[in-house]
């Protein structure tokens, strides 16, 4: 394109356009407007790559709205226009307002469409249709199936999809490729015009965007505009004070003074958490602190009046901060903000460019953010994010292709709508969609199917015709791809509204009147539980600690590349340590090449010089450590979450086979750690290491994942997606009857294949397998633990916390506890062991084969213990003699106190005689009773390697 075409891009727009773009003071276009307004004007399909903020909803919608115009002028416009899809509701609202001042500048109609807009305005809506109508992706779904509404989907030449990268790694976003195929054969080809953050391969989204047809990708250049700071909050005298004022660690106290002191330098913060059970646990401190700073609270589990609330008080000025999780990364209009601060490392790039570019957005002004990290490999993540950010190196949008779930829910939609049908004409608008253009017709059909054998579509085979059956039920209950599930509503009996929700996991196994928690950053009081209304009647109170929720959601895994390069940190700080350099030499090295002073880089270096002192190899991005002690082997291995998770699950299952014992296994983005059976080696680690063929990667885990609850959860939701479980009655029922009855069925291969997709990386751990065996990554073996091998979460490192743990340490411990596994075996008959969770366990565990309440707790990997409690007396030697003594007194503690007793021995080196003394100290206080166990654990990390 010219430059004169991009200099003059307001000037392709008519003149009532142009009319009202003087009207609104917009003089000069920005540069996705420069840039993206002439080939929209010429009907193209476009990606828009740019910031939030930069005019993007405008450069897609001024060309929409003159074409509109003039289309209205020659008087063909009759029914839906253009469709603006967004993938939140509060984004509805919000475009709405955005795009009411065109509508009426240019005798426009401009409605909006989703699941809480009334009868009466649907119905308006069909006899009636709107030039422009904003809605979510499933609500085009029900549209679609809607006889007058299909109608005025049939004049659509124009469809907009906001935050498209956003819908683009997940199934829901899958299943609005297929939605806009199925809207093409009702309107004829439309103009598609996606609106993007910064991704690392927009062609591919462009594809996804356009199922593969052309498509312009305009890509706004953020690297050039955002500036990162990485700091590590050194504990000061002043933290210690504070700690106490707020209940809480020194160390936790040193981050919220840091937060606080980045929020008085500034106007209106932005500070990004990565869970929502974070954000409660910090602004419940933040409330504690009578400072004159005003923080506010927004995450999507709060009530749409509490986060709108919110938001209106941090636009207009009435609050200094706002306190988030990703709910604030899309495009909602919260007014200025001009810096953000991010709580812990984001974990990926693409997420910190989108955080951070909230910020600013004067033009050519720089977006500014700050990492606040908080323990040496956070803050060496923090440092390697932050540089691959500036750099460009963005992480590729993981696209579900061929999800069949998605398929099973489409198809359904498609006889719905168009009544009889074809299948074959089902199967050519499925595969119009770009994640589906490989899907073969075998499959589709065993898809097909399998809906009819679950009598929610009719299959005429002669015919090879497909029929509505009892697929409206179906279809209405299915309009998302979001796995349902069960939540309380939050209700304030004083204020008479809704305060939030909490998930059914958390009121399940916590709630009960009388206990407190969290929300908002506030205390609330259990008065009452509602199973009927599904809601927790809850008053406010003062008192300062409590319990902070829990809600579904999986950890934002680190992906390899940014693991990577930790590993390369690790080995270029370390040359510099073998070679003689001190700490602080090095730090100003490294401080160079990152965005972080050298006090903030020596917080990442310390583990690093002490492995060095110690002599000890250092793990880096092309080695591996595998260090052990006793029953404990963590493999050092800097390759990212789903990497580490599938070698993990690999040599779990693998040792364990050569064992005939179960192994424990906790990965994370830099170790792996297992929990062998008694007389395992290192080297038979490194033996499966370097003769596991990595072909033959994927088979082995499927085996290994016929057991796990992974597998079983998501079986169950993919099975309610085709029609095979009914949600309502689906609870209770046994997994493994869901699983013997769908495992030859094409349920069974999308569970597995969204397990594969979702949680691991076959592809990445079979290369990390053949690097391994072709000398390309080096593996060495340590005999004891190491400095950095001991800093990872799993090796105690939550274990390490004050003495006075804040609630939210407690609440973390107690759910560890209670999602631990336990063997409970009977040591009356003899006759009886079951694995199961701890929070499964009856609060008077027995026997189900003779009544008898003498049941240990052990270990599931206590499989010498068992061996030797099945021994004949006279076979033992004294080893096992101990251990069936030691299983007796454990069966004792379990008789005399139950469930508790269960839970104290679940407890990381906690034995019979501590568990006892636990229990005796805290009879009645819940509380106290876990921060015992912290201490005992404490001591057991300080003091086990002197065992």
């Amino acid at each position: 394109m010219s430059e004169t075409g991009v200099v003059d891009a307001f000037a392709r727009l008519g003149d009532d356009v142009r009319a009202a773009l003087s009207e609104r003071g917009f003089d000069t276009p920005t540069e996705p407007q420069r840039r993206a307004i002439p080939p929209l004007v010429a009907g193209h399909n476009a990606l828009v790559v740019a910031p939030t903020g930069t005019g993007k909803t405008e450069t897609a919608m001024l060309p929409v709205l003159d074409a509109i115009v003039q289309r209205k002028a020659e008087g063909h416009v009759h029914g839906i226009s253009a469709l603006y899809v967004t993938p939140l509701r509060a984004l509805n609202r919000d475009m709405r307002e955005r795009l009411d001042w065109w509508g009426e500048a240019l005798d426009i109609e401009v409605d909006v469409r989703h699941g809480d807009t009334s009868d009466y305005r649907r119905s308006q809506q069909a006899d009636d249709p709107p030039d422009v109508l904003v809605t979510t992706p499933e609500t085009l779904q029900a549209m679609l199936t809607g006889e007058k509404l299909r109608t005025a989907l049939s004049d659509v030449e124009h469809v907009v999809i906001d935050e498209v990268h956003e819908l683009a790694g997940a199934k829901r976003g899958a299943q609005l490729t297929i939605g806009l195929e199925r809207l093409r054969e009702l309107s004829g080809a439309f103009q598609r015009v996606g609106l993007s953050a910064t991704v690392g391969d927009p062609e591919e989204v462009g594809k996804f965007l356009t199922g593969g047809r052309d498509c312009d990708v305009i890509e706004v250049d953020v690297t050039s505009l955002v500036e990162f700071d990485v700091v590590a909050p050194e504990i000061r005298e002043s933290d210690e004070r504070l700690g106490n004022e707020l209940v809480t660690s020194a160390e936790m106290a040193s981050h919220v003074r840091a937060i606080r002191e980045l929020v008085e330098r500034h106007d209106s913060t932005l500070v990004f958490v990565n869970t929502r059970q974070t954000a409660e646990a910090l602004g419940s401190r933040f409330k504690e602190l009578d400072d004159g700073i005003d923080i506010g609270v927004h995450h999507g589990s709060l009530a749409k009046e509490a986060r709108i609330e919110v938001e209106d008080a941090f636009k207009a000025g009435e609050l200094d901060a706002m306190l988030c999780t990703s709910s604030m990364e899309l495009g909602i209009d919260v007014g200025h903000i001009d810096h953000v601060v991010q709580y812990n490392s984001p974990r990926e790039v693409a997420r910190l460019l989108q955080r951070v570019g909230r910020a600013g957005h004067r033009r050519d002004a720089v977006s500014t953010g700050t990492i606040v990290a908080t323990h040496p490999d956070e803050v060496a993540e923090a440092l390697a994010i932050a540089r691959r950010a500036s750099a460009g190196h963005v992480e590729t949008v993981d696209i579900h292709h061929g999800s069949l779930d998605t398929v099973a829910n489409q198809i359904a939609g498609i006889a719905m709508g168009f009544g009889d049908v074809a299948a074959r004409r089902a199967y050519r608008v499925v595969t119009r969609a770009y994640p589906f253009c490989d899907l073969d017709e075998a499959t589709f059909r065993e898809v097909v199917r399998e809906l009819h054998t679950n009598r929610v579509l009719y299959l005429n085979e002669e015919a090879d015709e497909l029929s509505s059956s009892g697929t409206w039920q179906y279809v209405y209950a299915n309009l998302s791809m979001i796995p349902d599930e069960e939540t309380y509503e939050v209700y304030d009996m004083a204020a008479g509204r809704q305060v939030g929700t909490l998930d059914e996991r958390f009121v399940v196994n916590f709630a009960e009147p009388g206990e407190t928690f969290v929300q908002r950053g506030e205390m609330w009081r259990i008065a009452e539980i509602d199973e009927e209304e599904s809601r927790v009647n809850v008053s406010p109170i003062a008192d300062p600690s409590g319990e902070v929720p829990s809600w579904t959601g999986s950890e934002i895994p680190v992906p390899s590349g940014v693991a990577q390069e930790v590993g390369e940190l690790r080995a270029a700080a370390g040359a510099q340590f073998e070679r003689g350099a001190d700490t602080e030499s090095v730090a100003r090295d490294v401080a160079g090449r990152y965005p972080a002073d050298a006090d903030t880089v020596a917080a990442a270096l310390d583990p690093l010089a002490r492995q060095v002192e110690a002599e000890a190899p250092l793990p880096t991005d092309d080695r591996i450590l595998i260090e052990a002690q006793g029953r404990a082997i963590t493999l050092n291995a800097a390759f990212g979450h789903e990497i580490n998770e599938t070698l993990g699950r690999l040599l779990s299952a693998l040792v364990g086979q050569r064992t005939g014992s179960s192994v424990g296994l906790d990965a994370g983005p830099y170790r792996i750690e297992l929990e062998v059976p008694q007389g395992v080696r290192a080297s038979e680690v490194e033996a499966v290491l370097r003769e596991t063929d990595p072909a033959h990667v994927a088979a082995l885990l499927e085996l290994s994942l016929k057991g796990s609850d992974t597998l079983k959860f998501t079986l169950a939701q993919v099975a309610a997606k085709f029609g095979a479980l009914d949600r309502s009655k689906g609870r209770g029922v046994g997994f493994s009857r869901i699983l013997s009855a769908l495992e030859d069925t094409p349920v069974y291969d999308e569970a597995l294949r969204e397990v594969f997709h979702t949680d691991l990386d076959v592809e990445g751990a079979s290369d990390v397998l053949e690097r391994i065996q072709s000398d390309d990554l080096a593996v060495v073996r340590h005999g004891e633990r190491t400095p950095i091998g001991v800093g990872g979460r799993s090796s105690g490192q939550e274990l390490l916390t004050p003495e006075n743990a804040d609630a939210s340490v407690v609440k973390a411990v107690k759910e560890r506890l209670m999602d631990d596994r336990v063997n409970l075996v009977c040591l009356h008959c003899d006759d009886w062991e079951q694995e199961t969770k701890v929070r499964r366990v009856r609060e008077q565990p027995e026997c189900p084969r003779c009544g008898s309440t003498r049941v240990a707790a052990l270990s599931p990997w206590a499989d010498d213990v068992v061996a030797a409690l099945n021994a004949a007396p006279d076979d033992r030697d004294d080893e096992q003699e101990k251990m069936v003594r030691r299983a007796y007194r454990n069966a004792s503690i379990v008789q005399s106190h139950g469930k508790k007793a269960v839970v104290a021995l679940a407890a990381r080196g906690v034995g019979p005689q501590n568990a006892a003394r636990v229990i005796n100290n805290h009879r009645e206080d819940d509380a106290d009773f876990y921060r015992d166990i912290l201490e005992r654990e404490r001591e057991y990390a300080r003091t086990k390697a002197f065992w």
